[in-house]
C-alpha cells in the first residue's frame, strides 16, 4: 500500500487525475475492488498531503472513489490470454451457481472450463460482443467441454450461435440481468455488455482503454464507431467501470468518466477522428483470414483434435 500511495502522491504532483496501473498477471486476474477507495480515502484524510484540494486531484480522485463496489452475490473475473492480448470475463451468481463467459479464447478453453469446475459454477451462456478477427473464439470447444452451454452472438454479426441478440436485449443468470447494446463501427455485430446494478459495461473491440478498434477491415465504419461510443458508450454512468476485450499496454481497466476525458481518439471531433483513422496505415491483421472464417462457424470447425 505504502508503494501504492506514494505513485497517487507523485501523479498528483504532475497533475495526472489519480490512476494508477497493476501489475499485468499471465494467468487468470481478480480485479481489486478496494484498493482504489483505500487510496483515495488516504488521500483525503491525509494532513501531508498539501495538494489533496486542487480541481484536478479532487476530479480524478471522484473517478476513483464513486467507481461502484460489487453486490455480495455477484462474481467477477478478468481472465486473459497472452497470445492475442484478449480479456475474457467470468460472471456468475453466486447464490444459484449460473455464470456467463464474455469473449473467450480457443486456446484458453480448457482453463476456463476447469475454472468454472472448480468454483462449483454451471456455464449457462458464452457469449462474443463481436466476430474477432484477431482470435479464435472457444465458445465452440466450451459446448463439448461444458455440455449445456449456449452460444451468444450478435444477430448482425454474420455468425452462427445458439442464440443472437438484437439491440438491448438482456441475458439473465441467476438473479443477475446483462443488456447487450448494439454499438457497431468496428463491425456491424459489435455489442456492448452491460451489467446496471454492478456499474460495470464490457465493450469489445468498440471502445478500449485510450483507444478503440480499428475500422479498416471487415464491415468497419470510422463514423459509426464514433457515433456507437458518443451515444451509447459515453452516456453511461460516469462511474461505470469499462472492460474491453484487448489491452496491450498492461492497463485492465477503465471508466466512462477517464475516456471522455482522456481518450487521445474519441475527444476528438467527429471530422478529426475519421481522418485520423482512415491514415493510421496499420499492417494486415494476421490472424484475420483464418479466425474470421472459423468465428463464422462459432469456432466449431477448428476445435484441437484431443477434444
Amino acid at each position: 500500500m505504502r508503494q501504492l500511495i506514494i505513485g497517487f502522491r507523485r501523479a498528483a504532483t504532475t497533475g495526472a487525475a489519480g490512476v494508477f496501473v497493476l501489475p499485468c498477471q499471465q494467468q487468470a486476474r481478480l480485479v481489486s475492488r478496494t484498493i482504489a477507495s483505500s487510496a483515495a480515502a488516504y488521500l483525503k484524510s491525509s494532513t501531508t498531503c498539501s495538494f489533496a484540494q486542487t480541481p484536478a486531484l479532487a476530479q480524478g480522485l471522484k473517478m476513483l472513489d464513486t467507481r461502484k463496489t460489487f453486490t455480495e452475490d455477484f462474481f467477477f473475473r478478468q481472465l486473459f490470454d497472452e497470445q492475442s492480448h484478449t480479456y475474457s470475463y467470468l460472471l456468475a451468481d453466486i447464490t444459484s451457481k449460473e455464470a456467463i463467459l464474455i469473449d473467450p479464447v480457443l486456446e484458453q478453453a480448457k482453463r476456463d472450463a476447469q475454472l468454472i469446475k472448480e468454483l462449483g459454477f454451471t456455464l449457462k451462456y458464452a457469449l462474443n460482443t463481436h466476430m474477432h478477427a484477431d482470435h479464435i473464439t472457444g465458445t465452440g470447444y466450451l459446448k463439448q467441454l461444458v455440455p449445456g452451454t449456449v452460444s451468444v452472438i450478435s444477430q448482425n454479426s454474420g455468425a452462427k450461435a445458439d442464440k443472437h441478440l438484437v439491440d438491448n436485449e438482456t441475458v439473465k443468470f441467476g438473479r443477475h440481468v446483462l443488456k447487450a447494446m448494439s454499438t457497431p463501427g468496428h463491425t456491424n455485430g459489435c455489442m456492448t455488455f452491460v451489467v446496471e446494478e454492478q456499474g460495470i459495461a464490457f465493450t469489445g473491440d468498440t471502445l478500449l482503454i485510450r483507444g478503440c478498434g480499428r475500422t479498416d477491415f471487415q464491415e468497419g465504419d470510422s463514423r459509426t464507431l464514433y457515433r456507437s461510443v458518443h451515444e451509447r458508450i459515453f452516456t453511461l454512468p460516469e462511474n461505470f467501470r469499462l472492460f474491453p476485450a484487448h489491452d496491450y499496454k498492461g492497463n485492465m481497466e477503465t471508466t466512462v468518466a477517464e475516456e471522455r476525458r482522456y481518450n487521445p481518439r474519441l475527444t476528438k471531433d467527429v471530422e478529426a477522428f475519421v481522418e485520423l483513422m482512415n491514415n493510421l496505415n496499420l499492417p494486415y491483421p494476421k490472424m484475420i483470414d483464418k479466425a474470421v472464417p472459423a468465428n463464422r462457424e462459432c469456432g466449431l470447425y477448428d476445435i484441437p483434435k484431443e477434444a
